[in-house]
């Protein structure tokens, strides 16, 4: 669009013909309303200057935009009056649930003023975490945070398309303010995403996506450290008078005509996060200070009063929906025979146990399923390849092969050792098959392991052993 030189003799007809006009258009503290009879002066002014200023009327729009923005600023400095009819610190009507989904892991949906997230968190195995490629080197993030404002937020018909810079820019502010309460992968070993979807907007979309993954996270049972809130600060000043005016939770119409959108977002306990967008000069200590402790009055408010009576503390269990996870460590010299030759062990892990399993370098194992079952059947599996018997302790086992000198029970699958006949009783035994057969269940001790990894067993100490106990209890 061209740059529009607006003249002073329009600036002046404008003002002369349609002030006390836009100051009627800003006693309606209905946005909706403010907004009709805003359309109905920009009309009147179109009617009553195209004959005046012919070929001029992208002049008159701009001197009417301007005059609006005068008003608005002009209110609020001088009468502390808010185009919605708020004092300077009131925050917009705030209501919260979570819950709203039940088939997702978490949900919560954060509504202020005409400003309406939904967040939905998803719980995953940590293998799914997104992988960061950069310059010769590539991490992870296990918590990731994406933020969607459709064209229906703000009443407009759109294409629905790939997120812009903005949105970006708003799911990376709500990701960092997150961020310092996210459990640690020892505490909480899945990998978390969380999605907002603006709903409806009015500013501070960017704060009220925080609130509202704060609720998800916590009814997804993430035991978050603490409950994070965000707000806005918005400013208007006077560069003759040097007089200015800070005000708490700005909506659209501020953002737009005002000089600062001051976001900072943290805990009851301090701030997890600030950006601020700024059209002047730049800013005071004395301004920065005032921004703080309002947006620090506002946001204990909001915790205090709103988001923690709707859920105290994260869910003591995960979704039904959510996969179950199941973390254990072997030792690194475990590794191969778990992965097996090729690959075979793991893959016939998985298909057997229906869970899936995933194995760092140094040895942890973190397994996960929809079925706790599954998660159990696959550790069992995974503690049987890496079974190493102690010498001296006491195992319960099966007999799978008799010889003449003695048998062979089976301590884990794949894991046997053997009891010479002299060890089955405390009495001679001629034949083995007078004490065990195939099949038996028998307890045993582990005697020895001898250099090449024999394990040798005695059936007689074991019994021995039990009943010593049995005769303490």
């Amino acid at each position: 669009m061209p740059l529009v030189v607006t003249g002073d003799d329009v600036k002046a007809a404008v003002r002369e013909y349609a002030y006390d006009k836009c100051c009627w258009v800003f006693e309606a503290y209905d946005r909706h309303e403010r907004q009709d009879r805003e359309a109905q002066v920009k009309a009147d002014c179109a009617e009553h200057f195209a004959e005046q200023f012919e070929g001029r009327l992208d002049e008159v729009a701009d001197a009417l935009y301007y005059l609006n923005k005068e008003i608005m600023r002009t209110k609020i400095l001088e009468q502390g009056v808010r185009p919605d009819g708020r004092s300077l610190t009131q925050i917009r009507p705030i209501w919260c649930e979570t819950g709203v989904l039940p088939r997702v892991h978490g949900s919560g949906v954060f509504t202020r003023g005409e400003t309406q997230v939904l967040s939905i968190a998803t719980l995953a195995p940590v293998s799914e975490a997104q992988v960061i490629e950069g310059l010769g080197t590539e991490t992870s993030e296990r918590y990731m945070h994406n933020y969607n404002m459709p064209p229906y937020s703000t009443g407009e018909a759109g294409r629905l398309k790939s997120p812009g810079r903005r949105e970006i820019g708003h799911g990376a502010l709500a990701k960092r303010a997150l961020e310092p309460v996210i459990p640690s992968v020892d505490e909480f070993p899945y990998a978390i995403r969380v999605v907002s979807e603006v709903l409806s907007s009015n500013g501070s979309t960017s704060q009220a996506s925080i609130c509202g993954s704060t609720l998800a996270l916590m009814d997804a049972g993430v035991p978050i450290k603490r409950p994070v809130a965000g707000i806005s600060c918005g400013l208007i000043s006077d560069k003759e008078t040097g007089t200015w005016r800070t005000f708490t939770d700005i909506q659209g119409v501020e953002d737009f005509h005002g000089e600062m959108d001051f976001k900072v977002a943290g805990t009851t306990e301090g701030v997890t996060a600030i950006q601020m967008d700024l059209k002047n000069d730049g800013l005071t200590m004395e301004i920065i200070a005032d921004a703080l402790e309002r947006c620090r009055k506002a946001r204990l408010e909001i915790l205090n009063e709103i988001m923690i009576p709707c859920i105290a503390k994260p869910r003591d269990h995960v979704s039904e929906y959510a996969p179950k996870m199941l973390t254990m460590k072997i030792d690194v010299d475990k590794i191969r025979e778990v992965i097996g030759k090729g690959g075979s062990m793991i893959q016939k892990i998985v298909a057997e146990s229906g869970a899936q399993v995933d194995i760092d370098d140094d040895g942890t194992i973190h397994i996960a399923s929809p079925d706790a079952a599954s998660c159990d059947a696959a550790k069992k599996m995974i503690d049987d390849i890496c079974f190493v018997p102690e010498v001296g302790k006491l195992y319960y086992g099966k007999v799978v092969r008799i010889l003449p000198i003695g048998a062979f029970v089976e301590l884990a699958p794949g894991k046997d050792g053997m009891i010479h006949i002299s060890k089955l009783e405390n009495r001679r035994v001629e034949k083995v098959e007078d004490v065990l057969n195939i099949g038996d269940m028998t307890w045993v001790k582990v005697t020895e392991i001898d250099e090449k990894g024999r394990v040798n067993l005695s059936r007689k100490d074991a019994l021995k052993e039990l009943a010593a106990a049995a005769d303490k209890k």
